[in-house]
């Protein structure tokens, strides 16, 4: 995270550092990240960034047909299987969701995007009117 914030302090102060500019930052958060992975759309991504059938169809297994029970003192609730989403706490999910969303990239060359996990800053960095149409 110290990184992601760094990254983004360096390139927007580099930028004000110039007479006449400015910087808009959206700041993203997504809600319930790793719970919203559809491990098919995953798999297809994966492929298409040339991982092997092999290793595709073992976190295609990983994520699907989790069984699933909540404990509460001494009471266990019956099992719900899952079949999306990635399990909380594993040291995968934050990397299967980073390569789901790998292609949120920047379309100009004034836009930074940093990306931690499930968070995402995209700075735009501007000279004073050259945006002027965006207002």
């Amino acid at each position: 995270m110290d990184d992601a914030i760094t990254t983004t302090l360096h390139l927007s102060l580099t930028h004000l550092d110039n007479k006449d500019t400015y910087v808009r930052m959206l700041f993203i958060d997504f809600s319930s990240a790793f719970n919203t992975i559809i491990p098919q759309h995953l798999i297809e991504k994966l492929s298409l960034l040339g991982l092997n059938t092999s290793l595709c169809n073992w976190i295609l297994d990983f994520l699907t047909g989790r069984p699933q029970s909540v404990r509460i003192g001494s009471s266990l609730s019956s099992t719900t299987i899952l079949s999306t989403g990635a399990p909380q706490g594993c040291v995968l999910s934050p990397l299967l969701f980073t390569l789901l969303t790998h292609d949120c990239a920047a379309m100009h060359h004034s836009n930074h995007i940093v990306k931690f996990t499930d968070d995402m800053t995209d700075d735009t960095d501007d000279r004073g009117g050259s945006h002027q149409q965006e207002r």
